[in-house]
């Protein structure tokens, strides 16, 4: 007998708030929830997290090399097994699935100067030629303000405003051949026009990325910029606070002629991925050949305490925790293996999954931590967030089930001061944690790892919006060891759980599956007030299979396959459907495409002389093209027709017209990603 999608949910809602009230542990056994609980500490995750974010890591560098080693010393250090620094050559040549390896880089020397007129008075100065040199920038104190990929030059050269800088009508009757340009777009949107047509020197940018509701405020902010690691127009580009970027753009508006001194000793050069790997040997005969695995990325701008230091040290937490409670017996030995991954972001995961296959294999599911810590003065929410509806699985469940328990019980602390998991740090905030169940987002390594070609689920912790993400002041300062501690024991609960899950105790998952009812009743009724009726069908079709989906991929789970259901299509009878034609992916390349300093896509389609698809740049209501590609890749999977596909993209981002999605697949099939099924 059916029942609605709506009644089995409030159903599911009502038994799902009956057991929060309970405030029994979720799906482990009390006794291994207190053990957590009291072993892990947000303050050994912060004093690591001190250490790590003195480091400037970029891919490929010394720092980055540095912050590698100081990982596996501490693994080594908290009796982890088979811990190692894997090696892949990066020299720009090599592809590793759909990531082009990007060269190292490095710098030994950056600093910006201003010439003045003697006369005007500056806190910094040292006199020279008859005038002052006020410096603007230097690497050494703060690394942000090279934009990444920048390569040497020693410039004397005036400064022009070019606005944006992105448009050929920016520098509309103004010469900049030779001159340092200054632009409020990041600097890799701009070389190969600034540089490459119209000749300029350098850059000095005030981009204003990851805006938030806070952006602004503080204008003294300085934000992490880039070049186009790819371009052929190598140049240098300095990163300058908005107040920085105001004040020259009215003193150029007034008239004012600004001479500066640019000096950069930087460069790229053949060298390697490093990734950082330890492991928690299963006890199974059988299952420990299988694996669940804790991410995080390792590189990033110094500081990048929250990004993505945080992520890093609290899944090195984890392992340390773990190790210790096996060790003393106060944990059992899960019957598969664990392992702890600490790559650069994205084209490391890439780079990892398809250069070690028998790997790759082993691996069941993914819990990825990127951006864990953010404390108050972060603004930060923190995120629980469901994969991709082109994957369903019971893996996001688990890791929810864990979360809401330490809301509760964080928030009934926080509000009586009594609480028998309150999960506080000595040194750390008291405040609720208030996590929210999200639905799928894009942007970090569990973008590799769900995507279509590997079919691995991660569970995603995440920090957002964060006002002081990829600048100056995202510093440990703001770092609070209770949400540490709190996110490790959540990524601890449920990577365990995964780890030691078999026929005996799989029954344990129907809580989980009842926390899955009441969200996706919340999700379906907040998109269904936004549609029209025939795309409300759609929407309740679509999740009814994600929600039977991921409740079958238990069964996948226990049977020696990945977390995610064997019968995840919508129709394998594809006699006389209507609705355009059946696409399947093509087995090679493997990894999504839009990576990290490379569009596999924009490349090949450019070589193939095929035109950027529409779909690429659709708003939708809970999506963009970015999001509708991915996905519809995804679901390229010799099954659904062209217009299941975009029923389901529909569901997840918001209502497409059949034609993108029809105009992106012929792309995709001319450059060889997917074939049609005849």
């Amino acid at each position: 007998m059916k029942r609605s999608v709506l009644v089995l949910a409030i159903i599911a809602s009502e038994m799902c708030a009956g057991l929060v009230r309970g405030q029994k542990p979720p799906l482990l056994a009390e006794k291994d929830v207190a053990a957590l609980a009291n072993e892990l500490s947000g303050e050994t995750a912060k004093r690591n997290l001190e250490v790590i974010a003195t480091f400037h890591r970029q891919r490929g560098s010394r720092g980055f090399h540095s912050a590698a080693e100081l990982v596996a010393e501490r693994a080594r250090a908290y009796g982890l097994s088979d811990v190692q620094i894997l090696e892949f050559p990066a020299d720009g040549k090599i592809f590793y699935g759909t990531q082009r390896s990007r060269p190292g880089w490095d710098v030994e020397f950056a600093e910006l100067w201003e010439l003045q007129r003697i006369g005007l008075v500056s806190k910094n100065r040292i006199l020279a030629d008859g005038g002052q040199r006020v410096r603007l920038c230097d690497y050494t104190s703060e690394p942000v303000v090279l934009a990444e990929d920048s390569e040497s030059a020693d410039v004397t050269a005036e400064l022009v405003d070019v606005g944006e800088g992105t448009k050929e009508s920016d520098y509309a009757g103004k010469d900049v051949k030779g001159k340092i340009v200054l632009v409020s777009a990041q600097p890799g949107a701009v070389q190969d026009l600034a540089v490459g047509k119209f000749e300029a020197a350098g850059m000095v940018s005030y981009a204003q990325n990851q805006k938030t509701a806070w952006w602004g405020e503080d204008e003294s902010l300085i934000r992490w910029g880039h070049l186009e690691t790819f371009s052929e127009h190598k140049t240098f580009g300095f990163m300058v606070s908005l107040k920085t970027g105001r004040g020259l753009q009215e003193r150029l508006t007034r008239g004012e002629k600004i001479t500066l001194h640019a000096v950069v000793k930087a460069g790229q050069h053949a060298g390697n991925y490093e990734v950082v790997t330890a492991t928690i040997p299963g006890a199974d005969p059988k299952l420990k050949e299988e694996e669940i695995v804790f991410s995080c990325h390792l590189d990033h701008q110094r500081p990048g305490a929250n990004d993505n230091t945080s992520g890093c040290v609290t899944i090195l937490e984890v392992a340390r925790t773990l190790q210790k409670l096996i060790a003393e017996g106060k944990l059992a030995r899960p019957a598969r293996t664990i392992r702890f991954i600490w790559p650069p972001e994205i084209e490391g995961t890439i780079t990892l999954l398809n250069a070690k296959p028998e790997l790759t294999k082993r691996i069941k599911a993914a819990i990825h931590m990127d951006m864990v810590g953010g404390g108050p003065e972060t603004k930060a929410v923190f995120h629980v967030t469901r994969g991709p509806m082109s994957l369903p699985s019971f893996v996001h469940d688990v890791a929810w089930a864990s979360a809401e328990f330490v809301n509760e019980e964080s928030y009934r602390f926080a509000a009586t001061g009594k609480a028998e998991y309150p999960f506080v740090a000595p040194e750390g905030g008291k405040e609720p944690l208030r996590a929210e169940y999200s639905a799928y987002t894009m942007g970090s390594d569990h973008d590799v790892y769900q995507d279509s070609s590997f079919g691995i689920p991660a569970i995603y912790l995440n920090d957002w919006p964060d006002r002081y993400i990829h600048t100056n002041f995202d510093t440990a300062a703001n770092i609070d060891p209770t949400k540490l501690k709190r996110a490790a024991f959540i990524g601890a609960a449920s990577g365990y759980f995964l780890a030691g899950l078999n026929q005996k105790n799989g029954a344990k998952i129907v809580l989980s599956s009842e926390f899955r009812a009441a969200r996706l009743l919340l999700e379906v009724g907040r998109r269904s007030h936004e549609l029209d009726r025939p795309e409300q069908t759609i929407l309740n079709q679509v999740f009814n299979q994600y929600a039977k989906d991921a409740e079958g991929s238990v069964n996948g789970f226990l049977a020696g396959g990945i977390a995610k259901s064997a019968g995840a299509q919508q129709n394998t009878n594809t006699q006389g459907r209507v609705g355009g034609p059946i696409y399947a992916r093509a087995s090679q390349p493997r990894g999504p495409l839009a990576v990290f300093g490379y569009d596999y896509f924009a490349d090949h389609a450019k070589a193939a002389g095929v035109a950027e698809p529409k779909l690429l740049s659709y708003e939708g209501l809970w999506g963009s093209g970015e999001e509708y590609a991915y996905e519809v890749l995804n679901f390229a999977d010799g099954k659904r027709n062209a217009q299941e596909i975009r029923d389901a993209v529909s569901a997840e981002y918001g209502p497409v017209p059949l034609d993108l999605v029809l105009e992106y697949l012929k792309a995709l099939e001319k450059i060889g990603l997917v074939t049609e099924v005849k």
